[in-house]
This record gives C-alpha cells, sequence and structure tokens, in this order.
C-alpha cells in the first residue's frame, strides 16, 4: 500500500432533481442569466488573475490561478510569444479572450 486514503464519496441529490416535476423549476430569461452570471462573475479577493488556455493543436485546457498580477503577467507574455494557444484572462476588473490569429488585428487600431 502506498499509504494515501482514498478521497471521500461525497453523495449528490441528482436524483431529487431528476424526479422533481417542470413546475418545480423557474424559466429565466436569456438576459437574466447573461446579466446574473457573465456580466456578475466574481473571483475571490485573494486571487488577482486567473487564465484558462487551451492548446490549438491538441485541445488541452490549462487553467493558471495566479495571486501576483506579475506572475500573470509574465504567463500572459509567454503565451503570446508561442502563439500555441488561445486564453481568456480573467481579473476582477475585466474579461479577455486572446488568440494568436488575432494579435497581428489587435495592432491595426
Amino acid at each position: 500500500m502506498s499509504g494515501k486514503r482514498p478521497k471521500p464519496y461525497f453523495p449528490n441529490n441528482w436524483k431529487k432533481f431528476k424526479d422533481a416535476p417542470p413546475e418545480a423549476f423557474f424559466d429565466h430569461l436569456f438576459i437574466e442569466v447573461m446579466d446574473w452570471k457573465v456580466a456578475g462573475w466574481e473571483i475571490p479577493s485573494n486571487v488577482a488573475c486567473m487564465i484558462r488556455a487551451t492548446n490549438l493543436k491538441n485541445g488541452r485546457v490549462k487553467e493558471h490561478i495566479y495571486k501576483r498580477q506579475h506572475a500573470a503577467e509574465a504567463k500572459v507574455l509567454e503565451y503570446m510569444n508561442k502563439q500555441t494557444h488561445e486564453f481568456v484572462v480573467c481579473t476582477h476588473e475585466a474579461i479577455h479572450y486572446i488568440h494568436p490569429d488575432r494579435l497581428d488585428d489587435a495592432n491595426d487600431f
């Protein structure tokens, strides 16, 4: 034995939701969902930046979470120089999508 304990099982209540009648759920308008989930994102106060990068060749996704802004900036510069990933950068103020094919377009202002 390696001495590692298996992760504890946390039961969920999926059957309760599966068996619930449709009347138990409230319909939301598209704009409500957009305002609530997209425009109302929140990240913890101890996190400066989150980066989600997708490798353009194999589709693998990596997520990076940074407490310090300068470390996040270094990772963004690394991805921009490699030009092998598309990525999303999320801070407390904004969400940015960067794709290597569009980097030249951003400089055409």
